[in-house]
């Protein structure tokens, strides 16, 4: 259902006068999306994100929450700030302490990985560094810096003064030849290349890392006495715990399945098509422009996985395909229960209620089960007992208790329910 050969998409495109025009429009679409996703009864963040390929100056994914989504969303637990793995910032982390330790070479036959390296020398990743090897824009090499136990962040690694775009890792034999040494024993002592460093790793002190000779690595390096100049940056995801960029709580991640994505494009394509309007002062103003859309058929497949349980699907009622199901036990045996189900069926209509009636020659198990499967959130069940009674039995999809009720007023009983 997520990535199925066709999909269906809802775009739509602005184009204004000026940057103000442009930006009152986007919180207009920004808000929009988010009622239209309160009404689907979605549980979801709008996040900041980046404009990648598309460009522009600002854009915003909406992510409906699911464990099985693909994307990663990081958010405070406190405030209302929400972005994407990709854009989600670092923040700086003070630094280094005093170094403690002796600069010392540790041999290191064969070890090429982190984990690796900790476990022989009886470490914490945490304590370590991973120095990665970039192209630059000239052709040159660049050190990307991480602690440890930290990943890279390749869209904020590609924008760095100088590295190539998109990011490219450099070639391994480019490095043995330059820096002399392999992947995996790259380290930042007497490394005569820039050097990016997250600021997790800027903090560090007695930290070990590649000795730029293979199968040896340092141990007790510190920044100030051991290696030139750094450029302490963000280069690394975010994770569970950081400090909230807006300086209020910790940093929470959840995964999403994206559904919506807004831009704010500015002039981009305005510009290379020559794309003008006449402003108020008579001249030719390139136009700002901004793109919108949303998955409608994503929007089915995020619902599922964030609605369901081992029976089936469990619909918010606004995308479900029927509000109701009536199912008629013995329908095809009982003129009374036909009569009465037939009667049922067209009084819902009457009333614009979006119903289903199961006529199949089924057991009421089968019935009951495919209703549940299809995430109907409303059901009722007629039978002979019930009509004996005068009575009729709801269920809802949404909890297991069935009640009975009135068939005379079961109609104003599920536009109660509908309302």
């Amino acid at each position: 259902v997520m990535r199925s050969r066709e999909f269906i998409m809802k775009d739509a495109y602005s184009f204004h006068i000026n940057e103000a025009s442009l930006g009152e429009t986007y919180q207009v679409m920004h808000q929009t999306y988010c009622n239209i996703f309160d009404r689907l009864g979605l549980d979801y963040r709008p996040v900041l994100a980046d404009s990648g390929a598309i460009g522009g100056d600002s854009s915003h994914e909406f992510h409906v929450l699911a464990e099985s989504g693909e994307d990663a969303i990081c958010f405070s637990d406190v405030s209302g700030y929400a972005a994407n793995i990709e854009r989600a910032e670092t923040l700086p982390q003070g630094e280094p302490n005093s170094p403690k330790q002796e600069l010392e070479i540790a041999q290191t036959p064969g070890v090429k990985t982190i984990d690796d390296v900790c476990n022989l020398l009886k470490i914490d990743p945490k304590n370590s560094i991973k120095t990665l090897i970039v192209e630059g824009s000239d052709d040159s090499l660049i050190a990307l810096v991480l602690r440890g136990d930290h990943e890279l962040n390749e869209v904020k690694a590609s924008k760095l003064d100088g590295v190539k775009h998109p990011l490219q890792m450099a070639e391994e034999s480019k490095v043995l030849k330059q820096l002399g040494c392999s992947f995996g024993s790259i380290g930042v002592v007497n490394l005569d290349i820039p050097i990016f460093v997250d600021y997790a790793g800027a903090c560090l002190s007695d930290f070990v890392c590649g000795a730029n000779e293979d199968d040896k690595h340092y141990i007790g390096v510190n920044w100030i006495r051991d290696t030139k100049k750094i450029i302490a940056s963000d280069l690394r995801n975010a994770v569970a715990g950081d400090p909230s960029p807006d300086g209020e709580g910790k940093i929470e991640i959840k995964r999403g399945i994206e559904v919506g994505h807004i831009f704010q494009l500015g002039t981009k394509y305005s510009d290379s098509m020559n794309a003008n309007v006449i402003g108020d002062d008579g001249r030719a103003v390139n136009m700002n422009m901004g793109c919108y859309g949303i998955g409608v058929t994503r929007i089915v497949a995020a619902s599922i996985e964030q609605n369901n349980d081992d029976r089936g699907i469990i619909f918010p009622q606004a995308i479900a395909p029927f509000e109701l199901v009536i199912v008629p036990i013995n329908y095809n045996k009982s003129s009374r229960v036909k009569a009465l189900a037939d009667q049922l069926y067209v009084d819902c209509i009457d009333k614009n209620i979006d119903v289903l009636i199961d006529d199949r020659k089924e057991r009421p198990g089968i019935m009951f089960a495919d209703s549940e499967l299809l995430g109907i959130p409303h059901r009722l069940v007629i039978s002979d007992t019930h009509a004996d009674n005068g009575k009729i039995e709801y269920k809802s999809r949404m909890h297991p208790d069935k009640v009975e009720i009135d068939f005379k007023e079961a109609v104003s009983f599920i536009i109660d329910k509908l309302d």
